[in-house]
């Protein structure tokens, strides 16, 4: 997995937005095991303190657990995944909505670049 770290956010928030969009999207599936902090640190380059606030907030949200024998696991509540995906999603929706919106778009027309692209994909 490649990561991206910019200076303008605290590393240890971005390193979990980036584990929970592996987790939501399929690269960790509901029950695996993760990889360990000190693997996940050395892959991304950081502390692994850093990587462990990162871990412990994606415990907090309950897309992983810890468990003193197992490790940490993603969690097995499918519901809490796609509850998950759907905020990611909107997020994007809401970045691609403002940024058309700064280009003079309204949300119908952004809409309908949506459509044309899908046709000539599809």
């Amino acid at each position: 997995m490649e990561w991206y770290i910019d200076g303008e956010r605290p590393i240890w928030i971005q390193l979990k937005e980036q584990l929970a969009k592996q987790i939501v999207s399929g690269r960790y599936q509901c029950g695996d095991k993760m990889p360990s902090v000190r693997e996940l640190a050395k892959e991304a380059g950081v502390n692994p303190n850093t990587m462990q606030r990162a871990l412990a907030a994606l415990d907090q949200e309950g897309l992983t657990a810890t468990s003193r024998t197992a490790g940490r696991k993603v969690t097995e509540n499918a519901e809490k995944l796609d509850q998950c995906r759907s905020e990611f999603a909107h997020k994007i929706l809401e970045r691609y909505l403002s940024d058309m919106a700064e280009l003079g778009y309204t949300k119908a027309q952004a809409a309908e670049y949506v459509k044309e692209g899908s046709r000539a994909d599809g």
